[in-house]
């Protein structure tokens, strides 16, 4: 039998090689202009071989920067960010590149098109002379794709497929048109300030003002300056008048973040405010009237504050007239890759490259518990991003605490990852489908039915 080194020297073989990789290929001299490709590039450009030949890369992919400078290919000023070029140059120069992610537009049959392509190149030597191999992965369905699946999976900004999140869409459509108050309550880091956001936005209040206040952050007597203002000369240091939040937020919408923090004493002036409709600013006995919706928002057991006496009961029942709950992240975690996904594309258009990521990397993802929740998954992505350095995200690019998770987690084997509760609770909300409640779990199939066949009482 014939080495595969005699194989791969035969012209026909090489020729095959060359048509079948799924790809388009160009293969360009040192003057970037082509002299060979296959035939999947002529289906993507529209463009026959024979009109490729001998021309730069961009004018033989009918880039529509390439025509704007009659010197073509290289010369217009958006060339000089062109990733595709960029990469035919390292390689020309000797380097090997890897999926690189580059947008380009090219004119097909007379109209202009977006394409996404992962772009890798390798130099080769041939007859004393330097050339590089370029391969175009089109990207493009897929990223169309992905960007449907968020649009059927996403409202106002806020991304999940997850149930209780279209549960929370809908909560949010109930709203837009009642001026009632809401009270948000969910861990730290699950999107309160962007829910409040989107009541506001949705409603008939959209054109007016969206304040935010964290009450956590300001001592009891600036946050009642804040919150309603003060005349000039009420304490010291009150130089000029003030106008408060609620007076800022007059037609709009106030949300009072981290509510649980307020002191009773400011608690107390709240409630008159949404008893009267009206305000006195500190070091004022004048009243002025405001029309603001309220939003609140805690990461604290409102109701056992109340219960414990560190929260006023009349105040609670005035703000929790629409309770919302938001799920923390371990809790629907077959959102983590929507999520994910749509933290890469921001990263991106903020110029921060990257080939993808993973299944390693998002197996691991899915594994871990996410005590920060979504802006703890977003903070992991931006790091993981940095580390891999363009290429694709693999485990160990991810942040140490993830890391740690998965080696304790391999240690201890995929099925101990399951509990009554948790397969109960997935098989509940998938209606019984195994392999929807595996993937809610992030476990594989067969990890869920020995689970199963080990805890008959579950299923």
């Amino acid at each position: 039998m014939r080495s595969v080194t005699e194989l791969l020297k035969q012209e026909g073989f090489l020729k095959s090689l060359f048509e079948s990789i799924p790809c388009g290929i160009l293969i360009v001299d040192q003057d970037r202009r082509v002299i060979a490709v296959n035939d999947i590039l002529t289906r993507i450009t529209g463009t026959p071989e024979v009109e490729m030949i001998n021309k730069r890369g961009g004018d033989a992919l009918n880039c529509l920067y390439a025509h704007k400078s009659p010197d073509g290919c290289g010369y217009a000023d958006e060339c000089r960010n062109c990733k595709v070029k960029k990469t035919a140059l390292e390689a020309l120069a000797g380097k090997q590149i890897h999926r690189n992610k580059a947008s380009v537009q090219l004119k097909i049959n007379g109209i202009v098109c977006d394409f996404k392509f992962l772009v890798s190149a390798a130099p080769i030597n041939h007859d004393d002379n330097r050339l590089a191999v370029i391969i175009l992965e089109d990207m493009t369905e897929l990223n169309n794709l992905r960007r449907r699946l968020r649009t059927e999976h996403s409202f106002a900004g806020i991304i999940g497929q997850d149930t209780r999140m279209h549960e929370l869409f809908d909560t949010i459509r109930d709203l837009t048109n009642v001026n009632v108050p809401v009270l948000i309550l969910g861990e730290s880091g699950t999107g309160k300030e962007l829910v409040a956001s989107a009541i506001h936005n949705e409603g008939f209040r959209a054109k007016k003002s969206f304040v935010p206040v964290n009450c956590a952050a300001l001592p009891e007597g600036i946050l009642e300056s804040e919150l309603f203002g003060h005349v000039k000369g009420a304490f010291t240091g009150a130089v000029r008048e003030k106008r408060g939040r609620f007076e800022l937020a007059h037609g709009g919408t106030l949300l009072l973040d981290e509510i649980g923090d307020m002191s009773k004493l400011v608690q107390a002036k709240l409630l008159r405010v949404l008893q009267e409709g009206k305000i006195e600013r500190v070091g004022d006995e004048k009243s002025i009237s405001v029309d603001v919706r309220i939003i609140s928002a805690t990461n604290r057991d409102l109701q056992r504050d109340v219960e414990k006496g560190r929260f006023r009961d009349d105040l609670y029942y005035r703000l929790n007239v629409v309770p919302i709950r938001l799920p923390p992240l371990r809790e629907r975690k077959n959102d983590i890759p929507l999520l994910a996904e749509n933290f890469l594309e921001k990263a991106y258009k903020e110029g921060l490259e990257t080939a993808g990521l993973s299944k390693d990397a998002l197996s691991v993802m899915i594994d871990y518990t996410w005590p920060g929740n979504v802006r703890e998954l977003q903070s992991a992505i931006s790091f993981a991003i940095v580390k891999s350095r363009g290429k694709i995200i693999e485990p160990q690019h991810l942040p140490m605490e993830l890391k740690n998770r998965q080696r304790r987690s391999s240690s201890r084997g995929p099925s101990r990852k399951l509990d009554q509760d948790r397969v109960k609770d997935a098989l509940a909300r998938t209606g019984g489908n195994k392999a929807k409640a595996a993937r809610l779990l992030g476990v594989g199939r067969a990890t869920l039915y020995r689970f199963l066949s080990e805890s008959p009482d579950v299923s």
